[in-house]
């Protein structure tokens, strides 16, 4: 099957790509294989080199590649932007401070010395999503390429042209070639990846059926793995919130990406004191948002990207207000070019409903009422899900205290929950198990060896 390049907001094919057969497949692993061989036995400094220019480049087509977004998936190009930059932070942070997290721990024991080293594990396949397809990449290759690892890249279908220009990025920045390889594969070729003999871990950022399949596979062949799945994360507003902020920063975060991201605030949940006036402005801030052209300097919310994830999520919403949940903003497809979908809110969400329960991925804020603060905390853990948190209260120090209760990989205070290279990023339950990003994201793919000696 072909590879295609399709425009979400023209529904116009912009390129098609043939996919890989076995033979080139394998021929890409074992060029990769062979040149991280190489690459292991250079020093970090070179390496830092090489990653501070791929920064550069960044900086340098930050607008050409939020283009190719816009036009592969729908991202405002001014998101596009900042996911650019985003990643030239990433690579600089990780140029600067790989040889740190990796630098050998001496451990007093009965030897005369012992400690533990930080070693390449060879070549680690990264079977990414669209929704961010520069920095989730970056988030899993920068660290990588810096550990002395070689990387091939298995992304979404739907966005061919980010992965041609990752690949083209890091052979502009002077990696050596084959070092970072896009593979133009189907799903199902990526089983016969993981079996590669070339390949030695692999990490997956995708839904939750993905990252079964894959794990599934990588403990089939012994071979390490990182999952970052779907999240539905929790907002919860306590009474003593400051309300403006509150709900500026729950549209922010819900809506980003045309609310496709996995730590999106997918469940908004305020106590009954606040109630009423946080959702009137959570639907007054939501319903201004600007929706149009992703080329458009203006536009902030994009078209979805894709037909059937319109449809996909059009029928969670409409089967949740069957359920009961009540339709106060949007709630339907707009007609026309596109897979745009309008900024919505769902008011009154139950546990009867699919919008408790299921990840909704794409502009919809569902509303969850809570009874008091306490029953806040037992919906926030009432998910299979365990991504991002996050709470908002005037009194941090009891935020704090609240925090710790929560099941999720991180938890924000008065803030929306992102990713930062300083953090590892990472959840619990179904949202996956590893991390990426800080040291631990960096040590999740090296041989971490006991060396003693008498």
């Amino acid at each position: 099957m072909p590879y295609i390049s399709l425009n979400p907001a023209t529904n116009k094919t912009l390129k098609t790509y043939t996919s890989w057969d076995s033979h080139h497949l394998a021929t890409a692993l074992k060029q990769a294989h062979d040149a991280q061989q190489v690459w292991a036995q250079t020093a970090f400094a070179q390496r830092a080199e090489h990653m501070h220019r791929a920064a550069m480049l960044l900086h340098e087509r930050v607008n050409d590649y939020a283009g190719i977004m816009a036009a592969e998936m729908g991202k405002p190009v001014r998101e596009g932007r900042g996911e650019a930059e985003k990643c030239a932070l990433t690579c600089d942070y990780y140029a600067v401070h790989a040889e740190h997290f990796l630098q050998p721990e001496m451990v007093q024991t009965d030897a005369g010395r012992s400690y533990v080293s930080y070693e390449p594990i060879g070549v680690v396949l990264g079977v990414m999503p669209w929704n961010f397809p520069f920095f989730q990449v970056i988030r899993f290759a920068a660290p990588a390429l810096m550990a002395g690892n070689a990387c091939v890249l298995k992304h979404a279908s739907n966005v061919p042209q980010c992965a041609l220009a990752l690949e083209q990025l890091f052979r502009d920045a002077g990696f050596p070639p084959h070092l970072f390889t896009a593979l133009i594969i189907e799903a199902p070729d990526v089983a016969e990846a993981i079996a590669s003999r070339h390949v030695h871990a692999v990490t997956l950022t995708g839904s939750e059926p993905a990252g079964r399949e894959v794990a599934s596979q990588a403990g089939r062949h012994l071979k390490k793995c990182v999952l970052e799945l779907g999240g539905s994360d929790a907002f919860i507003i306590l009474k003593d919130a400051d309300l403006d902020l509150a709900a500026g920063f729950a549209v922010r975060s819900r809506f980003q990406n045309c609310g496709q991201s996995c730590i999106a605030a997918k469940r908004i949940i305020p106590v009954p004191e606040i109630a009423d006036e946080f959702v009137s402005l959570l639907i007054k801030k939501t319903a201004g948002l600007k929706m149009g052209d992703p080329t458009n300097e203006t536009t902030q919310i994009g078209p979805m990207a894709r037909l059937d994830l319109r449809e996909g999520l059009h029928q969670q919403v409409t089967d949740s207000i069957a359920q009961g949940a009540q339709p106060v903003l949007g709630c339907k497809p707009v007609h026309g070019k596109g897979a745009f979908y309008l900024p919505s809110v769902l008011d009154r969400v139950t546990a009867k409903t699919r919008a408790y329960h299921e990840e909704l991925f794409g502009p919809v804020a569902a509303v969850i009422r809570a009874a008091n603060e306490e029953e806040a905390i037992r919906i926030a853990n009432d998910t299979r899900f365990g991504l991002g948190s996050s709470i908002w209260s005037r009194d941090s120090e009891h935020a704090e205290k609240l925090a710790g209760r929560i099941q999720a990989g991180g938890t924000f205070i008065n803030g929306m929950v992102r990713s930062d290279p300083r953090l590892p990023f990472g959840g619990t339950k179904a949202s996956g198990f590893g991390r990426e990003l800080s040291y631990h994201g960096i040590r999740e793919f090296v041989n971490i060896k006991t060396v003693w000696v008498r």
